[in-house]
């Protein structure tokens, strides 16, 4: 399988092509946002008020990096347990969102939202928080700058390694890579 390069913001066409366990190498902007973040990104997009950064087609990345080292734009910045933002991530979707990076499951009413409006989830490496600071070019604080680390960031990326766990169908690679595991399994123990 090849490795798939798309550019954010994302294209609903872009969106539509990545498939569940395809290897995608992100480049273009991205913007941070964790917990405290996203209630606020909610309440604005309840009151439909403006959020502070452009939602249509935007990819969304859950970390909270690390202060800077000298001639570094961003220190660590790996990726947070996306759950935590799923109350408020469907909102975001109706609104444009068109893809999330983080790491563990999604429930259920994320997925329907992708599904109902053409979204992706992919995920990153945990634990390499440093290995993918290097392929954020820059960083600026668009938002929230009261939330320290958790304040919303506009990044530059170039050739982010991802994989797509789930696409905008709602094929999901933690149940796809189960299922495939047990398959084998019990192929081999016949």
């Amino acid at each position: 399988m090849s490795t798939k390069k798309i550019i954010a913001p994302l294209r609903r066409e872009d969106v539509r092509i990545l498939r569940c366990g395809d290897s995608v190498l992100l480049s273009g902007v991205v913007y941070t946002a964790r917990d405290a973040a996203h209630v606020r990104l909610a309440e604005l997009a309840g009151r439909g008020e403006a959020l502070p950064f452009p939602i249509e087609g935007a990819v969304i990345y859950y970390v909270g990096p690390t202060p800077e080292k000298p001639g570094r734009v961003i220190g660590s910045a790996g990726p947070t347990t996306s759950y935590r933002m799923d109350t408020s991530t469907p909102a975001l979707i109706a609104l444009g969102l068109a893809g999330m990076i983080g790491k563990g499951a999604r429930a259920p009413n994320v997925i329907k939202a992708m599904q109902e409006y053409g979204a992706v989830y992919f995920g990153a490496i945990g634990g390499a928080g440093a290995l993918l600071s290097h392929c954020i070019e820059s960083s600026e604080i668009v938002a929230y700058e009261d939330l320290g680390a958790e304040a919303i960031r506009k990044l530059t990326v170039r050739d982010m390694p991802l994989t797509v766990v789930i696409d905008h169908e709602g094929n999901d690679l933690y149940k796809k890579g189960r299922t495939d595991y047990l398959q084998k399994a019990q192929r081999a123990n016949s």
